[in-house]
């Protein structure tokens, strides 16, 4: 498998991956009715940068990385990780994490935050924890669930010690 920047003939199997997960509306906090052309806005030209991992010209997942706020905050980081659903459980998420910690540090951040992982999201809470972050806030009742109703969203943190 190999990580590397978003080209554009990519999304056309990128985009898939992020209509179906945002149709589930358990995990992300955007529109279910989101078009490719706002999909393409949010993850690949807003973000200082985006990547996906792929294998055989499959792709198995991707992530964007952009600062978390505008002027002072700049200096934290944030990003969106998002798998195939074929390449669930395969340790692929875990890799992007990885990846973007280190493409963190070379573009500078001191920081990385994710402001809302959804509680009912255990995977990805057990994930970031085992990658170094910390829930440092909760928000009550602060996602939609799709199956669940009104749910918990963690903000996790973790420094980068660069």
């Amino acid at each position: 498998m190999v990580i590397r920047p978003i080209e554009a003939a990519d999304f056309d199997q990128v985009w898939p991956i992020i209509r179906d997960v945002v149709q589930a509306q358990e995990t992300y906090a955007f529109d279910p009715d989101m078009d490719r052309e706002t999909a393409w806005k949010i993850w690949v030209e807003l973000p200082r940068a985006t990547f996906v991992a792929e294998q055989g010209g499959q792709i198995l997942g991707t992530y964007y990385i952009k600062a978390n706020a505008a002027g002072p905050g700049n200096h934290v980081c944030n990003c969106g990780y998002m798998t195939a659903p074929a390449a669930r459980g395969q340790g692929i998420a875990g890799r992007l994490c990885a990846h973007s910690l280190d493409v963190a540090r070379q573009l500078g951040f001191s920081a990385m935050q994710f402001n809302s992982v959804v509680s009912t999201n255990e995977v990805a809470v057990a994930l970031w924890q085992k990658h170094g972050f910390a829930i440092v806030g909760t928000l009550p009742k602060a996602y939609r669930h799709a199956r669940h109703g009104l749910v918990d969203c963690h903000v996790m943190f973790r420094g980068l010690d660069v």
